[in-house]
């Protein structure tokens, strides 16, 4: 194996995990994220002779995975069938570690409810902490969709979650 492969192994190595985790906020399935990540990866490795740095694959990667994601976002819509609504017991004690995973469980529900397009901007802008400029250059889209997508999609988030705090605070301007 030449040193050009042993570094590109070293990077699926090293940052599957952290694209994974991108693409399940993304997708919202598990199954999807681990297909969004795989050609995403099959395309990076197809280009790594092209990248002038090693450093640089990760952004390549992850730029792969929000194309071929809206790519999926213009094909035919197939309805989709969610499980009933799960609501949280609240009669449990504050101290209740489970407590925390139910959050998720709900946060993640509330998360599906949203459109492909309103999760990909909660990802980016939230998640993965990107400017409103840099999330619309990434998924192809106007600085005003990313706001408006954003915008629907917390007001969405809390009305369903009026409960958690982190969905409540006002977004820094510009950001």
């Amino acid at each position: 194996m030449d040193a050009r492969e042993a570094d590109y192994a070293q990077f699926v190595r090293t940052r599957t995990h952290a694209l994974l985790r991108s693409a399940y906020l993304l997708t919202g399935d598990q199954h999807l994220a681990e297909d969004l990540v795989q050609e995403a990866l099959a395309r990076t490795h197809r280009a790594w002779s092209r990248l002038d740095r090693v450093e640089n694959a990760e952004a390549y990667a992850r730029k792969v995975m929000y194309h071929a994601q809206v790519s999926i976002w213009r094909r035919p819509k197939v309805a989709e069938v969610l499980p009933p609504d799960f609501e949280p017991d609240r009669r449990r004690g504050a101290d209740d570690p489970a407590d925390a995973a139910v959050e998720r469980l709900v946060l993640r529900r509330a998360l599906l409810t949203l459109s492909a397009k309103q999760r990909a901007v909660i990802v980016l802008r939230f998640f993965e902490d990107h400017t409103e400029a840099e999330a619309a250059q990434m998924l192809g889209v106007s600085v005003s969709t990313v706001k408006t997508q954003t915008g629907r999609a917390l007001d969405r988030l809390r009305s369903m979650l009026p409960d958690l705090r982190v969905l409540t605070e006002v977004p820094e301007a510009g950001r």
